[in-house]
Protein backbone atom coordinates (compact mmCIF):
# COMPACT_ATOMS: atom_id res chain seq x y z
CA UNK A 1 0.00 0.00 0.00
CA UNK A 2 1.38 3.70 -1.20
CA UNK A 3 -0.07 6.67 -0.31
CA UNK A 4 0.74 9.77 -2.02
CA UNK A 5 0.80 13.31 0.11
CA UNK A 6 1.77 16.70 -0.50
CA UNK A 7 1.05 20.44 -0.84
CA UNK A 8 -1.58 20.92 -3.54
CA UNK A 9 0.64 21.65 -7.11
CA UNK A 10 3.37 18.93 -6.24
CA UNK A 11 2.23 16.59 -8.65
CA UNK A 12 -0.42 13.79 -6.93
CA UNK A 13 -3.16 13.91 -9.47
CA UNK A 14 -0.05 13.82 -12.41
CA UNK A 15 1.32 10.83 -10.80
CA UNK A 16 -2.13 9.35 -11.02
CA UNK A 17 -2.42 10.54 -14.86
CA UNK A 18 0.92 8.90 -15.55
CA UNK A 19 -0.64 5.09 -14.72
CA UNK A 20 -3.83 6.14 -15.99
CA UNK A 21 -2.08 7.19 -19.51
CA UNK A 22 0.06 4.17 -19.73
CA UNK A 23 -3.34 2.23 -19.52
CA UNK A 24 -4.85 4.25 -22.29
CA UNK A 25 -1.30 4.00 -24.38
CA UNK A 26 -1.89 -0.10 -23.93
CA UNK A 27 -5.50 -0.30 -25.28
CA UNK A 28 -5.56 3.56 -27.58
CA UNK A 29 -2.29 3.69 -28.71
CA UNK A 30 0.31 6.96 -27.63
CA UNK A 31 -1.08 9.63 -30.44
CA UNK A 32 -4.77 8.95 -28.73
CA UNK A 33 -3.59 8.34 -25.12
CA UNK A 34 -2.03 11.82 -25.31
CA UNK A 35 -5.14 13.82 -26.05
CA UNK A 36 -7.01 11.75 -23.92
CA UNK A 37 -8.72 12.68 -20.93
CA UNK A 38 -8.26 16.55 -21.25
CA UNK A 39 -3.96 15.91 -21.31
CA UNK A 40 -3.78 18.56 -24.20
CA UNK A 41 -1.79 16.61 -26.53
CA UNK A 42 2.36 15.81 -26.42
CA UNK A 43 3.55 19.25 -26.03
CA UNK A 44 1.40 20.06 -23.08
CA UNK A 45 2.64 16.02 -21.31
CA UNK A 46 6.23 16.85 -21.75
CA UNK A 47 7.95 18.61 -18.80
CA UNK A 48 8.39 22.16 -20.58
CA UNK A 49 11.87 22.54 -21.72
CA UNK A 50 12.75 19.27 -21.92
CA UNK A 51 14.42 17.58 -25.20
CA UNK A 52 14.41 14.35 -23.95
CA UNK A 53 11.23 11.79 -25.27
CA UNK A 54 8.94 10.78 -22.35
CA UNK A 55 10.59 8.22 -20.65
CA UNK A 56 8.47 4.95 -18.14
CA UNK A 57 10.51 2.30 -16.20
CA UNK A 58 8.12 -0.21 -14.91
CA UNK A 59 9.37 -2.93 -12.42
CA UNK A 60 7.59 -6.04 -12.24
CA UNK A 61 7.21 -9.43 -10.90
CA UNK A 62 4.21 -11.94 -11.75
CA UNK A 63 4.76 -14.02 -8.12
CA UNK A 64 7.44 -13.86 -5.28
CA UNK A 65 9.37 -16.70 -7.58
CA UNK A 66 9.42 -15.41 -10.56
CA UNK A 67 12.69 -13.13 -11.60
CA UNK A 68 11.60 -9.58 -12.00
CA UNK A 69 11.08 -8.08 -15.48
CA UNK A 70 11.76 -4.58 -16.40
CA UNK A 71 9.89 -2.62 -18.98
CA UNK A 72 11.60 0.38 -21.03
CA UNK A 73 8.78 2.65 -22.66
CA UNK A 74 10.43 5.87 -24.60
CA UNK A 75 7.81 8.23 -26.67
CA UNK A 76 8.68 10.91 -28.99
CA UNK A 77 7.80 12.60 -31.91
CA UNK A 78 7.90 11.68 -35.60
CA UNK A 79 8.99 13.53 -38.84
CA UNK A 80 5.41 14.78 -39.10
CA UNK A 81 5.31 15.82 -34.87
CA UNK A 82 2.96 12.94 -34.34
CA UNK A 83 3.45 10.69 -31.02
CA UNK A 84 5.30 7.84 -31.97
CA UNK A 85 6.89 4.70 -29.95
CA UNK A 86 10.75 5.32 -30.16
CA UNK A 87 11.76 2.36 -27.77
CA UNK A 88 10.49 -0.42 -26.17
CA UNK A 89 12.22 -3.19 -24.22
CA UNK A 90 11.16 -5.85 -21.77
CA UNK A 91 14.64 -7.22 -19.67
CA UNK A 92 14.34 -9.99 -17.36
CA UNK A 93 17.12 -12.22 -16.04
CA UNK A 94 17.56 -16.40 -16.53
CA UNK A 95 15.48 -18.51 -13.87
CA UNK A 96 18.14 -18.92 -11.32
CA UNK A 97 20.23 -16.41 -11.69
CA UNK A 98 20.85 -13.63 -9.05
CA UNK A 99 23.17 -11.18 -10.66
CA UNK A 100 24.17 -9.94 -13.81
CA UNK A 101 22.42 -8.26 -16.50
CA UNK A 102 19.26 -9.08 -17.49
CA UNK A 103 18.58 -10.26 -21.30
CA UNK A 104 16.25 -8.63 -23.64
CA UNK A 105 13.29 -11.06 -24.91
CA UNK A 106 11.83 -7.90 -26.58
CA UNK A 107 13.58 -5.10 -28.08
CA UNK A 108 12.00 -2.71 -30.71
CA UNK A 109 12.52 1.06 -32.11
CA UNK A 110 9.74 2.36 -34.20
CA UNK A 111 8.41 -0.44 -34.17
CA UNK A 112 11.45 -2.98 -35.60
CA UNK A 113 13.14 -5.15 -33.93
CA UNK A 114 13.08 -8.89 -32.33
CA UNK A 115 11.20 -10.85 -29.32
CA UNK A 116 12.38 -14.31 -28.21
CA UNK A 117 9.66 -17.26 -27.46
CA UNK A 118 9.43 -18.75 -24.36
CA UNK A 119 10.09 -18.38 -20.21
CA UNK A 120 13.48 -18.36 -20.54
CA UNK A 121 15.31 -16.46 -23.51
CA UNK A 122 16.66 -13.36 -24.60
CA UNK A 123 19.96 -12.00 -25.70
CA UNK A 124 22.63 -11.63 -23.28
CA UNK A 125 23.75 -8.49 -24.45
CA UNK A 126 27.35 -8.86 -22.39
CA UNK A 127 28.67 -11.78 -24.06
CA UNK A 128 26.47 -10.61 -27.62
CA UNK A 129 24.79 -14.09 -27.29
CA UNK A 130 21.34 -14.92 -28.24
CA UNK A 131 19.48 -18.08 -26.31
CA UNK A 132 16.60 -19.34 -27.61
CA UNK A 133 14.00 -18.80 -30.34
CA UNK A 134 14.07 -15.26 -31.88
CA UNK A 135 11.74 -13.67 -34.22
CA UNK A 136 12.15 -10.04 -36.31
CA UNK A 137 9.38 -8.12 -35.49
CA UNK A 138 8.07 -5.02 -37.84
CA UNK A 139 4.79 -3.48 -36.49
CA UNK A 140 1.96 -1.95 -39.22
CA UNK A 141 1.99 1.14 -36.65
CA UNK A 142 4.52 2.14 -34.63
CA UNK A 143 2.15 4.46 -32.46
CA UNK A 144 0.54 0.86 -30.82
CA UNK A 145 2.32 -0.45 -28.29
CA UNK A 146 4.50 -3.86 -29.14
CA UNK A 147 3.07 -5.81 -26.07
CA UNK A 148 -0.19 -5.26 -27.58
CA UNK A 149 0.20 -7.88 -30.45
CA UNK A 150 2.68 -9.66 -28.96
CA UNK A 151 0.36 -10.27 -26.04
CA UNK A 152 -2.25 -11.83 -27.95
CA UNK A 153 0.73 -14.95 -28.75
CA UNK A 154 1.09 -17.87 -27.17
CA UNK A 155 4.39 -18.56 -27.83
CA UNK A 156 5.37 -15.00 -25.62
CA UNK A 157 4.18 -16.15 -22.54
CA UNK A 158 6.21 -13.17 -20.32
CA UNK A 159 4.56 -10.65 -23.04
CA UNK A 160 1.50 -12.26 -22.92
CA UNK A 161 1.38 -12.36 -18.37
CA UNK A 162 2.77 -8.36 -18.47
CA UNK A 163 0.10 -7.24 -20.84
CA UNK A 164 -2.60 -8.91 -18.92
CA UNK A 165 -1.47 -7.17 -15.44
CA UNK A 166 -1.19 -3.65 -17.24
CA UNK A 167 -4.65 -4.18 -18.76
CA UNK A 168 -6.29 -4.81 -15.73
CA UNK A 169 -4.67 -1.76 -13.97
CA UNK A 170 -7.55 0.07 -11.86
CA UNK A 171 -8.26 4.30 -11.43
CA UNK A 172 -11.33 4.76 -9.46
CA UNK A 173 -12.93 8.35 -10.09
CA UNK A 174 -15.94 7.50 -7.80
CA UNK A 175 -18.65 9.48 -8.38
CA UNK A 176 -22.44 9.80 -6.61
CA UNK A 177 -23.35 11.74 -8.56
CA UNK A 178 -23.00 8.31 -11.42
CA UNK A 179 -23.37 5.44 -9.14
CA UNK A 180 -27.36 7.14 -8.91
CA UNK A 181 -27.77 6.44 -12.49
CA UNK A 182 -29.91 3.56 -13.27
CA UNK A 183 -27.60 1.08 -15.23
CA UNK A 184 -28.61 -1.61 -17.79
CA UNK A 185 -29.72 -4.98 -16.32
CA UNK A 186 -26.90 -7.35 -16.60
CA UNK A 187 -24.15 -8.78 -14.32
CA UNK A 188 -20.69 -7.25 -14.56
CA UNK A 189 -17.31 -8.56 -12.44
CA UNK A 190 -15.74 -5.51 -11.75
CA UNK A 191 -16.82 -1.66 -10.41
CA UNK A 192 -15.60 0.68 -13.11
CA UNK A 193 -13.86 3.64 -12.73
CA UNK A 194 -16.84 6.19 -12.24
CA UNK A 195 -18.64 3.90 -10.11
CA UNK A 196 -22.08 3.64 -11.61
CA UNK A 197 -22.20 -0.45 -12.45
CA UNK A 198 -22.72 -0.94 -8.57
CA UNK A 199 -25.75 -2.91 -8.89
CA UNK A 200 -24.31 -5.08 -11.84
CA UNK A 201 -21.62 -5.91 -10.29
CA UNK A 202 -23.73 -7.21 -7.03
CA UNK A 203 -25.62 -9.15 -9.40
CA UNK A 204 -22.36 -10.56 -10.91
CA UNK A 205 -21.31 -11.42 -7.31
CA UNK A 206 -24.72 -12.57 -6.08
CA UNK A 207 -25.04 -15.04 -9.18
CA UNK A 208 -21.65 -16.68 -8.61
CA UNK A 209 -22.43 -17.25 -5.22
CA UNK A 210 -26.10 -16.21 -3.14
CA UNK A 211 -24.06 -16.93 0.25
CA UNK A 212 -21.24 -15.88 -0.17
CA UNK A 213 -22.44 -12.14 -0.86
CA UNK A 214 -24.99 -11.90 1.61
CA UNK A 215 -21.75 -11.99 3.96
CA UNK A 216 -20.28 -9.56 1.78
CA UNK A 217 -22.96 -7.38 2.09
CA UNK A 218 -23.12 -7.91 6.01
CA UNK A 219 -19.59 -7.46 6.17
CA UNK A 220 -20.11 -4.01 4.81
CA UNK A 221 -23.26 -2.59 6.30
CA UNK A 222 -21.23 -2.68 9.65
CA UNK A 223 -19.20 -0.01 7.99
CA UNK A 224 -21.33 2.34 6.61
CA UNK A 225 -22.91 5.03 9.18
CA UNK A 226 -26.86 4.45 10.21
CA UNK A 227 -27.57 1.93 7.81
CA UNK A 228 -29.32 -1.60 9.47
CA UNK A 229 -29.08 -3.88 6.70
CA UNK A 230 -28.47 -3.95 2.92
CA UNK A 231 -30.46 -6.27 0.83
CA UNK A 232 -30.32 -7.61 -2.48
CA UNK A 233 -33.61 -7.46 -4.74
CA UNK A 234 -34.16 -9.37 -7.73
CA UNK A 235 -36.59 -7.09 -10.31
CA UNK A 236 -38.66 -9.03 -12.99
CA UNK A 237 -35.92 -7.93 -16.02
CA UNK A 238 -33.44 -9.90 -14.05
CA UNK A 239 -31.51 -6.66 -12.58
CA UNK A 240 -30.62 -6.84 -9.33
CA UNK A 241 -30.96 -3.51 -7.12
CA UNK A 242 -29.99 -3.36 -3.38
CA UNK A 243 -32.47 -1.90 -0.92
CA UNK A 244 -30.57 0.32 1.79
CA UNK A 245 -32.01 0.15 5.57
CA UNK A 246 -31.73 3.32 7.67
CA UNK A 247 -31.93 3.14 11.28
CA UNK A 248 -35.18 5.09 12.10
CA UNK A 249 -36.69 4.59 8.96
CA UNK A 250 -39.41 1.42 8.18
CA UNK A 251 -39.55 1.29 4.29
CA UNK A 252 -35.72 1.27 2.26
CA UNK A 253 -34.12 3.42 0.04
CA UNK A 254 -32.46 2.14 -3.04
CA UNK A 255 -29.31 3.72 -4.41
CA UNK A 256 -30.53 6.53 -5.92
CA UNK A 257 -32.01 7.98 -2.72
CA UNK A 258 -28.69 7.24 -0.90
CA UNK A 259 -26.28 10.30 0.21
CA UNK A 260 -23.09 11.11 -1.53
CA UNK A 261 -21.30 9.79 1.49
CA UNK A 262 -22.84 6.19 1.77
CA UNK A 263 -22.80 6.02 -1.72
CA UNK A 264 -18.94 6.45 -1.86
CA UNK A 265 -18.64 4.28 1.01
CA UNK A 266 -20.14 1.50 -0.33
CA UNK A 267 -18.44 1.40 -3.14
CA UNK A 268 -14.76 1.27 -1.99
CA UNK A 269 -16.09 -1.58 0.46
CA UNK A 270 -17.38 -3.17 -2.46
CA UNK A 271 -14.02 -2.74 -4.30
CA UNK A 272 -11.70 -3.78 -1.59
CA UNK A 273 -13.92 -7.28 -1.63
CA UNK A 274 -13.81 -8.28 -5.24
CA UNK A 275 -12.59 -11.61 -5.33
CA UNK A 276 -10.14 -11.37 -8.22
CA UNK A 277 -7.91 -8.37 -6.96
CA UNK A 278 -6.90 -6.36 -10.15
CA UNK A 279 -2.95 -6.18 -9.55
CA UNK A 280 -2.64 -2.23 -9.22
CA UNK A 281 -5.82 0.03 -7.74
CA UNK A 282 -5.20 3.92 -7.94
CA UNK A 283 -7.30 5.68 -5.76
CA UNK A 284 -7.34 9.98 -5.57
CA UNK A 285 -8.48 11.52 -2.47
CA UNK A 286 -11.15 8.84 -0.91
CA UNK A 287 -11.54 11.74 1.77
CA UNK A 288 -13.86 14.07 -0.69
CA UNK A 289 -17.15 13.84 0.44
CA UNK A 290 -16.78 11.49 3.43
CA UNK A 291 -17.35 12.77 7.09
CA UNK A 292 -13.66 12.77 8.70
CA UNK A 293 -14.12 9.96 11.12
CA UNK A 294 -14.84 7.50 8.75
CA UNK A 295 -10.67 8.00 7.35
CA UNK A 296 -9.23 6.15 9.42
CA UNK A 297 -11.52 2.87 9.02
CA UNK A 298 -11.34 3.43 5.57
CA UNK A 299 -7.59 2.99 5.51
CA UNK A 300 -7.45 0.38 8.02
CA UNK A 301 -10.61 -1.67 5.26
CA UNK A 302 -7.45 -0.70 2.41
CA UNK A 303 -4.85 -2.23 4.44
CA UNK A 304 -6.72 -5.66 5.67
CA UNK A 305 -7.48 -6.02 1.89
CA UNK A 306 -3.98 -6.45 0.53
CA UNK A 307 -2.60 -8.01 3.45
CA UNK A 308 -0.97 -10.70 2.48
CA UNK A 309 -1.23 -10.45 -1.06
CA UNK A 310 1.65 -10.25 -3.08
CA UNK A 311 -0.30 -9.99 -6.42
CA UNK A 312 -2.25 -6.46 -5.57
CA UNK A 313 -1.16 -2.63 -5.01
CA UNK A 314 -3.16 -0.03 -3.77
CA UNK A 315 -2.31 3.42 -4.60
CA UNK A 316 -3.98 6.39 -3.30
CA UNK A 317 -3.13 10.25 -2.96
CA UNK A 318 -4.91 12.45 -0.27
CA UNK A 319 -4.92 15.34 1.85
CA UNK A 320 -6.30 14.11 4.78
CA UNK A 321 -4.28 13.75 8.01
CA UNK A 322 -7.04 11.65 9.32
CA UNK A 323 -6.20 8.86 6.78
CA UNK A 324 -2.68 8.82 6.89
CA UNK A 325 -2.91 8.46 10.76
CA UNK A 326 -3.96 4.68 10.27
CA UNK A 327 -0.53 4.09 8.20
CA UNK A 328 3.21 3.66 9.23
CA UNK A 329 5.49 6.00 7.84
CA UNK A 330 7.03 3.32 5.31
CA UNK A 331 3.45 3.07 3.69
CA UNK A 332 3.44 6.84 3.16
CA UNK A 333 5.50 8.50 -0.20
CA UNK A 334 6.18 13.04 0.26
CA UNK A 335 5.86 15.09 -2.76
CA UNK A 336 7.80 18.22 -2.39
CA UNK A 337 8.50 20.61 -5.44
CA UNK A 338 12.07 21.75 -5.60
CA UNK A 339 12.90 25.20 -6.81
CA UNK A 340 13.53 24.05 -10.59
CA UNK A 341 10.19 22.95 -10.78
CA UNK A 342 10.14 19.37 -10.96
CA UNK A 343 9.10 17.50 -7.44
CA UNK A 344 11.02 14.72 -5.90
CA UNK A 345 9.07 11.78 -3.92
CA UNK A 346 10.08 10.44 -0.61
CA UNK A 347 9.43 7.45 2.16
CA UNK A 348 7.83 9.20 5.20
CA UNK A 349 10.20 6.79 6.88
CA UNK A 350 13.30 8.43 5.64
CA UNK A 351 12.77 11.07 7.42
CA UNK A 352 14.61 10.23 10.76
CA UNK A 353 12.75 12.30 13.26
CA UNK A 354 9.37 11.60 11.53
CA UNK A 355 10.51 7.85 12.45
CA UNK A 356 11.91 8.05 15.86
CA UNK A 357 8.24 9.93 16.44
CA UNK A 358 6.56 7.44 15.37
CA UNK A 359 8.06 5.24 17.62
CA UNK A 360 7.13 6.82 20.51
CA UNK A 361 3.53 6.66 19.43
CA UNK A 362 2.70 10.19 17.60
CA UNK A 363 0.61 9.48 14.42
CA UNK A 364 1.92 10.15 11.34
CA UNK A 365 -0.99 12.24 10.08
CA UNK A 366 -0.42 14.77 13.40
CA UNK A 367 3.14 15.05 12.15
CA UNK A 368 2.38 16.08 8.42
CA UNK A 369 -0.75 18.28 9.79
CA UNK A 370 1.93 20.45 12.33
CA UNK A 371 4.51 20.62 9.68
CA UNK A 372 6.90 18.54 10.88
CA UNK A 373 7.62 16.89 6.93
CA UNK A 374 5.77 17.56 3.43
Amino acid sequence: MNAVIGQSGTGKSTLADAFGFLADCLEKGVEIACDLKGRGGYEKIISQGADEPIEFEIYYRETSNDPPITYELSIGLDRYERPIVEKERLRQRRTGERYGRPMSFLFLEYGVGYAFKGDNSGLDEEENQEIGDKVVVELADPRQLGIVTLGELREHPRIVKFKIFLKNWFLCYFSPAAAREIPNAGPQKYLNGLGNNVNNVAQFLYREDPKDFLKVLQDIQTKLPGIKEIKPIKLENGQLVLEFLEQGFDRPFYSQKMSDGTLKLFAYYLLLHEKDARPLVFIEEPENGLYHKYLADLALQMKNSIKGMYSKQLFITTHSPFFVNALPPDEVWVLEKQKDGFSTIKRASDFQHVRQLCEEGIELGDLWYSDYFG
